[in-house]
């Protein structure tokens, strides 16, 4: 990809973080990338190709793929928080608004396989991680889809309010939401 062609996608890319997908107009599109809005034309077919090109580039999704998760110590808690931070700190503000901005209708059918793929890594990885714990008789038996499901959501539900919110809605810091989270489910899975 040429240069002129990777300013146009990263414009294009922050833009729909910041105001969304139907907010964002190639005028102001051609404008941030700095090129006029012929350029943009002769370069991609439209707006939505630009985003559904970025949509593809790593660098315009947050890291989280099976392999981020792979530090486990098989002890629960220390692992419980390493599955939570890790997904914490790739999921920042910005993937979390970008992410929503490529729910667009105009763009979802498209976009949707890229996003799902997020929670996916997460929700497989660590239902997988739960399961070999059972088989290592360190966890008893339990319904670990629900459970990676469960501590999915605490985890993307943090991410979310934290990046909608910041600390106006609460001051409970991540180390402290993770610690604090940990302990309940470990209880929670040994009962």
């Amino acid at each position: 990809m040429d240069e002129t062609s990777q300013k146009i996608i990263d414009a294009a890319m922050t833009l729909v973080r910041d105001k969304g997908y139907v907010a964002t107009t190639t005028k102001e599109i051609a404008k941030a990338a700095g090129v006029n809005e012929c350029t943009l034309f002769r370069k991609f077919a439209s707006k939505k190709d630009i985003v559904l090109q970025g949509a593809n580039q790593a660098g315009w999704r947050a890291n989280v793929t099976p392999e981020i998760f792979e530090k486990a110590e098989w002890d629960l808690q220390a692992d419980l928080e390493m599955f939570m931070r890790e997904y914490i700190d790739r999921m920042t503000p910005d993937f979390v608004n970008l992410s929503i901005g490529l729910r667009a209708p105009q763009l979802y059918e498209e976009t949707k396989q890229l996003i799902m793929k997020v929670p996916q890594a997460f929700l497989t990885t660590f239902t997988d991680y739960l399961s070999k714990m059972c088989e290592m008789g360190k966890i008893p038996e339990k319904d670990f889809e629900t459970l990676a499901l469960t501590v999915f959501s605490a985890t993307f539900g943090y991410t979310f309010l934290h990046a909608s919110f910041g600390k106006e809605l609460t001051d409970v810091e991540k180390d402290q939401y993770i610690k604090e989270s940990v302990q309940m489910f470990v209880k929670g899975i040994y009962q």
